[in-house]
């Protein structure tokens, strides 16, 4: 069910990634900017990156639902066709 080796694959690159995007922003990061930088798509990741108005594409390594609520969810965002 889970390949282990992928799993410490991305850990092990973690640091190395937060390091290299806390110097390219010249500040500490919150929690959540780690986790959603380092799933940034890396033709994405660049300088021009202004908060609240760049658009990404993440690359998610998995998505954990609780429900099929959520999962309802996600497949009507991906049927919405935002581009």
């Amino acid at each position: 069910m889970y390949d282990i080796d992928i799993i410490k694959s991305l850990y092990n690159l973690l640091p190395e990634q937060v390091s290299y995007i806390k110097k390219k922003l010249g500040r500490p990061l919150t929690l959540s900017e780690k986790i959603l930088f380092c799933h940034i798509d890396s033709n994405d990741f660049n300088d021009n990156l202004i908060r609240g108005e760049s658009y990404v594409d993440f690359s998610p390594d998995r998505v954990a639902m609780q429900d099929a609520t959520a999962q309802m969810a996600l497949l009507q965002f991906m049927m919405a066709g935002k581009k």
